[in-house]
C-alpha cells in the first residue's frame, strides 16, 4: 500500500525501505503472537517512562528493554512528536514504517495504530508444526534490534 509522501510527518527517520519493512512487519506480528507488543500511544509512552535512563555503561550490544515502530501517516504530528526523543533518552531503538494500516494489521487488530512497543520477553506459545517457541522469539527480537541499530545510523537530522 502506498502512502503519499505528503501524508508523512517530516520527523520520520529513519524511514523503512520496502524489504526491510516486510521484516518489521513480520516481527509485529510474531511479538502480538507471543503477547510481547505494547499498542498505542499512552501504551507505549507508559512503557517507556518505567524504563530505565540510559547510561554512559550501557553496552551497544546489550539487547535494550523494547524496539519502537512508528507509523510515518499520522495526522495530527504532535500525536507521536516526543515518542523519539523519549526514546533516545532511555537508549530504546525506533524506526517509521509509512502506512499506520499495515502496523495495526501487523499488531493483530482491526484499526490503524499510531505506535506499537516490541518487548523482550515473549511467552511460550506453541504454533500449528508445535516447533514454535520463546527460543524463537528471541531470534527474531534479536534481528529486529539489529536491524533498528543499522537503520539508527543513518538518521538525517
Amino acid at each position: 500500500m502506498a502512502v503519499p509522501l505528503a501524508a508523512m510527518v517530516p520527523f520520520a527517520n529513519p524511514m523503512c525501505d520496502d524489504k526491510t519493512q516486510k521484516k518489521v512487519l513480520r516481527s509485529v506480528k510474531k511479538a502480538a503472537k507471543h503477547k510481547s507488543l505494547k499498542r498505542g500511544v499512552k501504551e507505549v509512552v507508559k512503557c517507556i517512562r518505567k524504563s530505565p535512563l540510559a547510561t554512559p555503561s550501557t553496552s551497544a550490544t546489550a539487547l535494550p528493554n523494547g524496539i519502537v515502530v512508528l507509523a510515518a501517516d499520522i495526522s495530527p504530528m504532535d500525536v507521536i512528536s516526543h515518542i523519539p526523543v523519549l526514546c533516545e533518552d532511555h537508549n530504546i531503538p525506533y524506526v517509521y514504517l509509512p502506512s499506520r494500516a499495515e502496523l495495526g494489521a501487523a499488531g493483530a487488530t482491526k484499526r490503524p495504530t499510531s505506535v506499537v512497543m516490541l518487548m523482550p520477553k515473549g511467552k511460550d506459545v506453541k504454533g500449528d508444526d508445535g516447533a514454535e517457541s520463546k527460543e524463537d522469539w528471541d531470534d527474531v527480537y534479536r534481528e529486529l534490534h539489529k536491524t533498528a541499530m543499522k537503520l539508527g545510523q543513518y538518521v538525517r537530522v
